[in-house]
């Protein structure tokens, strides 16, 4: 047996090339699927139901995935819609398509498989103790799930009942990476260790390849191996870039937990068949004693405005660590005289991030920095948009004059690079729940609809 499978992209709306992926087609793939969403990017899609990719980025990638599975005639797999896989984003995509549908004369049985959580379920599975923490997972009550959204992640389940109902294209709720591509070959009947090494390697495109790209990959999954081959020219595969994706979003490379349960890869084997192809070889699945559905949620915390400014001074570069909690305490007093009490300075978070004195790692950072130039991003959160940008103002302002010990008289101490420096960001949201509901069934989660096209 050999089945064949296609990810054109590790991103819907990434932009893959288009010669590497008829390179793909001209192989028949038995399936296309690609994934169009993830956590990676932060809670915000999630929380506002806004995709990360353009509505014209994502168009152009399905006209080709549509038109090339119309030639095929296989099914066409997309998962975890507009980003965060909400409703609202399965719909926004599958507008898209019916749109690309239409003005290329294309026919074909639509399904579509939503993953959002109603409060009134999330409640009810909490108050039976059936909602069970990961690791590093936020405190959870039961009001939470009221005040933002929850989507829950799909297995394979969901999409092969859509397959076998007849469905050609699928577009899916928040799913599994994996399950987009272990789905079919699942449903067949093939080895279930390969099956879901397999879309574990595949999951993001080429990038595992070398060097790492938006472009495609082909699987000729077999009994005892697969191969699994670079489409883009001047791409390439080597054993060590494929294993090592099995590191990619997972502290252990050597289990890899899906809903139904554990794929282990400690005995697989990589071996080069030629520069642009490797096989593999050893992975086996352990199945869970239980089904488990992830829960991902995230709310609305706020606005935010920010500030961006930078300084080249070394007497104001050693003294801004110094000189940042005095500010923000004079801040806090600010905010009480400004707004005459109507603001609580505990409910404005005024942060300062100085880029250069190790504001990525803060306190991980290895060894000090002494940085020529530092770079200086401001961040002022509070319960409205209004309230942030009133408090950035005067932010900005003393921000730009902190008093410097060493020198006499007003000093400029930072370099804003717009006019006004003030600029709003939005609202600003946060996860709530990175939790499993345990004692499921592997479709009672989700709901599907289909249509003719």
């Amino acid at each position: 047996m050999e089945l064949r499978i296609l990810a054109p992209t590790g991103a819907l709306g990434a932009g893959f090339d288009a010669e590497a992926f008829h390179r793909g087609v001209a192989a028949r793939p038995h399936v296309i699927a690609c994934d169009a969403g993830s956590t990676d990017s932060g809670p915000s899609a999630l929380g506002s139901g806004t995709p990360k990719l353009s509505d014209q980025a994502v168009t152009r990638d399905l006209r080709l995935l549509l038109t090339a599975r119309d030639s095929l005639e296989v099914p066409l797999i997309i998962g975890s819609c507009g980003t965060s896989g909400r409703d609202v984003g399965v719909d926004q995509v599958a507008a898209l398509v019916r749109d690309i549908a239409a003005t290329e004369n294309l026919h074909f049985t639509l399904g579509l498989i939503y993953s959002d959580q109603p409060a009134e379920r999330l409640e009810a599975l909490f108050d039976a103790g059936r909602l069970q923490p990961l690791p590093h997972a936020p405190a959870l009550d039961r009001e939470v799930f009221r005040r933002g959204h929850t989507v829950a992640m799909m297995g394979v389940e969901p999409i092969e009942e859509a397959l076998r109902s007849g469905c050609d294209v699928v577009l899916t709720g928040r799913a599994s990476d994996s399950a987009l591509f272990a789905a079919l070959p699942h449903m067949r009947g093939a080895d279930p260790g390969l099956t879901w090494h397999m879309a574990k390697t595949i999951e993001c495109g080429a990038a595992c390849a070398i060097p790492p790209s938006a472009n495609g990959l082909l699987v000729r999954l077999r009994d005892d191996h697969f191969d699994v081959t670079a489409l883009a020219d001047g791409s390439r595969l080597t054993p060590r870039s494929v294993a090592a994706h099995t590191l990619y979003e997972n502290a252990d490379p050597y289990h890899i937990t899906e809903p139904s349960g554990t794929l282990d890869t400690t005995d697989a084997t990589y071996e080069s068949v030629d520069d642009r192809t490797v096989r593999v070889r050893g992975a086996r699945f352990v199945p869970a004693d239980g089904y488990t559905n992830k829960l991902e949620g995230a709310e609305l915390v706020g606005y935010q405005t920010v500030i961006v400014g930078g300084v080249r001074d070394r007497v104001v570069i050693r003294r801004l660590p110094e000189l940042v909690p005095f500010a923000k305490k004079y801040f806090a007093d600010k905010i009480l005289d400004v707004f005459g009490g109507t603001v609580d300075p505990d409910d404005v978070d005024i942060d300062f991030r100085l880029y250069g004195e190790g504001a990525v790692l803060a306190t991980a950072e290895p060894e000090p920095l002494r940085p020529r130039e530092l770079g200086v991003l401001i961040t002022v959160t509070a319960p409205d948009q209004a309230t942030a940008h009133a408090v950035a103002t005067f932010v900005a302002h003393a921000s730009s004059h902190l008093p410097v010990p060493e020198y006499d008289g007003l000093v400029s101490t930072l370099a804003y690079p717009y006019s006004p420096p003030e600029t709003d960001r939005g609202p600003l949201y946060r996860f709530t729940l990175h939790h499993v509901v345990t004692g499921v069934t592997p479709t009672e989660l989700f709901r599907t609809v289909t249509e003719e096209l």
